[in-house]
């Protein structure tokens, strides 16, 4: 495998424990252990992501439906045995190990089910005509809906929001025409448009058609740029206290909900200043830019649509964890890739690299 693929996950590595290690002085004593079992998901996930180089990924797309079936049955499972934390009934408690996210999961096995069949359709129409290219996408719509409602209603809409940007990259990469996307946005926006109006001229109304549950979860969108909220006021205050070099290591200054997961990146830039930040955040894009090279190195598309899929989700958590640590974008509650604590995020994650270690080491048999 290429060393400019491994060796920033192993960095990314280094620098989640020494995050996590740097809330422990702030989180009860039931959380301070954050950091050991960080060091142990990533041992878990690697060794996940070396088996999954033993099987292939012809293995993962031959068995997709599979995968599919099984991630949308845990959706449906958590929901009734699901333990609840903070409204949201999205994990599973697994005895003497802690708890499992379904929904990080389900990312990875759409990516590996759209991967295959935009692969197969491909194959199979070389110049489909626009009512078989129709059929085929509301194929895929019925495909990630399932899912989509199933997260929505723990409710989990950043999950939500990953799969639907999951599955618009992959089909752009697959060459879809760019009229269904432009008709997609034009719904979208139509849709949004609609519910907005509702929802700022007569919010009764609102939560009638929509519920409660949805308009909680609007109003925390829409009132995310007055900075309110112990969250995120604490948060800019961490970072802006911190000034070039931060507060030096284990001395995070203040405490903020979820600093060990939704605002590990505010940790790192209040315990290492500017130059702690920048530097984590040239390595995320010297890592995602080897993604990329990786995408144009590869001749097997089902690979290169897996890669797209990976990178989307990538790139969306990437930007919307941060800017949401800044006050730029809504808070969330989606996590840093490869930084923040969280045994099912971090092993999907790894899952997800398997399938790059696997694609990295075609390309490079390939150019050999």
């Amino acid at each position: 495998m290429e060393n400019s693929i491994l060796i920033p996950i192993i960095l990314f590595g280094i620098i989640s424990v020494i995050a996590i290690f740097c809330t422990k002085s702030l989180l009860d004593t039931e959380f301070q252990n954050y950091w050991i079992k960080q060091i142990i998901w990533y041992m878990v996930g690697f060794f996940l992501a070396y088996t999954m180089m033993i099987f292939g990924n012809k293995f993962l797309y031959n068995n997709a439906w599979w995968f599919y079936f099984l991630g949308v049955l845990s959706l449906i499972l958590v929901l009734f045995f699901g333990i609840e934390r903070n409204k949201a009934t999205c994990w599973f408690k697994i005895p003497f190990i802690g708890t499992i996210q379904p929904s990080e999961f389900m990312k990875v096995f759409l990516i590996i089910i759209l991967a295959r069949l935009i692969h197969n359709f491909n194959e199979k129409y070389l110049e489909p005509t626009i009512k078989e290219e129709f059929f085929f996408l509301i194929k895929i719509l019925i495909l990630v809906a399932i899912p989509a409602v199933l997260t929505f209603i723990e409710p989990d809409t950043g999950a939500v929001m990953i799969y639907f940007i999951i599955t618009a990259v992959m089909l752009f990469i697959g060459g879809i025409r760019k009229r269904w996307f432009i008709l997609g946005f034009l719904i979208i926006g139509l849709i949004l448009g609609t519910g907005t109006i509702i929802y700022l001229n007569n919010q009764d109304l609102f939560i009638k058609i929509f519920g409660t549950s949805l308009f909680y979860r609007i109003d925390r969108l829409t009132n995310w740029s007055n900075s309110s909220g112990m969250q995120l006021t604490n948060s800019l205050i961490a970072i802006g206290s911190a000034g070039v070099f931060g507060h030096g290591l284990n001395h995070t200054p203040i405490y903020f909900p979820e600093m060990q997961t939704d605002f590990i990146f505010a940790v790192i830039a209040s315990n290492f200043g500017l130059l702690g930040a920048s530097l984590l955040v040239l390595l995320i894009i010297f890592f995602d830019l080897n993604l990329i090279h990786t995408v144009s190195k590869t001749t097997d598309y089902t690979d290169k649509y897996a890669i797209g899929g990976i990178i989307a989700v990538l790139l969306f958590q990437q930007v919307q964890n941060i800017g949401m640590t800044l006050g730029l974008l809504p808070i969330m509650g989606i996590t840093l890739p490869f930084i923040s604590y969280g045994g099912s995020s971090l092993l999907s994650y790894m899952l997800l690299v398997g399938i790059i270690f696997n694609v990295s080491n075609e390309s490079l048999r390939f150019t050999n």
